[in-house]
Order: C-alpha cells, then sequence, then structure tokens
C-alpha cells in the first residue's frame, strides 16, 4: 500500500515537472530567436568580432606577409632600415597586439561559455521532459493491454459460460 501511495505521490510530481518543462518550452518557442545577438553589449559585440577576425586564416594570411615583408623590408638595403635586426619595433609591435587581443578573445570565449552553458541546461530539460514523455506514453500502453487483457478474460468466460450451458 505504501509503495501504491509513493508511485502515486511520484507520479503526480513528475507531472508537475512535465507541465512546467512544456510551459518553458512553449514560451522558448514563442521567443524570437534574433532577439539573442541584440541582446549583446557593444564591448561583447567588439569582443566577438575581434574574435572572429584573428581566428580565421585569412588574418593569418595577411599578418605572415606583412611580417615578411616587414623584415624583407629591414634586411634588404632597398628602404631605409626604419627597425634593423633584431626587430625591436617589431616585437613591441606583436606585443602591443598580442596584449589587446587576448582579453578580447577570453572576453568572446566567456560569453561563449555562458551561451553554451546554457544550451547544456536547455538539453537537459529536454531530455527530463522526453524521458517523461516516454514513461507517460508506456503507462498509456500498459493500461490500454490492461483493459484489452480484461476485455479478453471476460470474453472467454463468458464464452466457456456459453459452453457449459451447452
Amino acid at each position: 500500500m505504501d509503495a501504491l501511495r509513493l508511485r502515486h505521490e511520484l507520479h503526480d510530481e513528475e507531472a508537475r515537472l512535465l507541465s512546467e518543462l512544456r510551459t518553458l518550452r512553449r514560451s522558448q518557442r514563442a521567443a524570437d530567436p534574433t532577439t539573442v545577438n541584440t541582446m549583446l553589449t557593444p564591448g561583447q559585440r567588439v569582443a566577438d568580432l575581434v574574435a572572429a577576425t584573428m581566428g580565421s586564416w585569412r588574418f593569418i594570411v595577411i599578418q605572415s606577409v606583412l611580417l615578411v615583408l616587414w623584415v624583407t623590408l629591414n634586411i634588404t638595403a632597398y628602404v631605409r632600415h626604419w627597425d634593423p635586426y633584431p626587430f625591436i619595433l617589431l616585437n613591441l609591435a606583436l606585443s602591443f597586439q598580442a596584449a589587446y587581443a587576448a582579453p578580447f578573445i577570453m572576453m568572446s570565449q566567456n560569453r561563449q561559455q555562458d551561451v553554451d552553458r546554457r544550451e547544456a541546461a536547455n538539453d537537459y530539460h529536454i531530455n527530463v521532459k522526453a524521458e517523461l514523455e516516454i514513461e507517460l506514453l508506456h503507462e498509456k500502453i500498459d493500461q490500454l493491454r490492461d483493459k484489452e487483457v480484461l476485455a479478453l478474460t471476460q470474453a472467454v468466460q463468458s464464452l466457456v459460460g456459453l459452453l457449459q450451458k451447452s
């Protein structure tokens, strides 16, 4: 008897949770997916732009060409040597670039990590909802099977009763 009462209480808790998850999912579907980008602050947009630019092959190729050009022009005698070997000015420029790029990239990664965390939580809720929905379907199928077995049992009993009368 206690097991039945416990199962009923669990079923009520699962039904409440399923109802909450359905409501949450409806509200998420109703929300416009483009609002995520409009909620970004200007700093977040800049951080994403810097990270996307510096993380591209185009940036690597352009920077590599500029570095080779810088070194070539400073080694050869075609142009006045504004940064002779060991290229201290170039080292300063690259250090300056790295010092400013790293925080932008970290801000973008942290924001993306927050987005990923929210998506993981949403995936968890969807999985819980799917599990509860599947349990409900199993219960409905079990109820239908029980009704069918009961109907078949009654039909067999009535046939046995008819056979016994004959």
